[in-house]
């Protein structure tokens, strides 16, 4: 007989609830007229893959190879080469070669695409910051730290399938 371990089924029962609040939230940011308006703001005409590459690279502490881009966007390689490639045409990225390897380049946000960036990030943040304007400071603090903390070890956990 498969036992359940005490207290499992209630664990599950509390993040199945939430999924269809994380679907609703994701599909607002993702998906809905909060993103369109973000792009609207700013200013560049790309589509949402493209504008999701550029804010990687843009987000990241350094250059980034094509591979490094996809894995933190958990997609494919085919998928964000053509999107940088997109985003070249469109002067928000460039490729920078390794000096130690040829056949490798790094991919950074042009002035351009950094401002646009920005722009994006900024209108975001004014957006949110509004939805939880009426919030107290520490329930503002605890969604900071539990998303932060959810975020990083969903990530460490999906990081377990690619091992089995």
């Amino acid at each position: 007989m498969n036992a359940e371990p005490e207290g499992r089924a209630g664990v599950d029962d509390q993040v199945l609830a939430v999924m269809p609040r994380l679907t609703q939230l994701g599909n607002a940011v993702s998906r809905g007229r909060l993103t369109e308006h973000a792009m609207k703001a700013a200013g560049i005409e790309v589509d949402r893959p493209a504008f999701s590459v550029l804010m990687s690279v843009h987000l990241a502490d350094k250059p980034l190879r094509i591979s490094e881009i996809a894995e933190k966007m958990q997609v494919v390689q085919p998928h964000v080469t053509r999107q940088v490639q997109q985003l070249e045409r469109r002067g928000l990225v460039r490729r920078i070669g390794d000096p130690n390897d040829r056949r490798v380049s790094f991919i950074e946000p042009t002035g351009e695409g950094t401002a646009a960036a920005d722009r994006y990030a900024r209108t975001l943040i004014g957006w949110f910051t509004g939805a939880i304007a009426h919030w107290s400071e520490q329930d503002r603090e605890d969604l900071g730290r539990l998303l932060a903390r959810f975020a990083d070890d969903v990530t460490a956990h999906l990081a377990t399938l690619e091992d089995g």
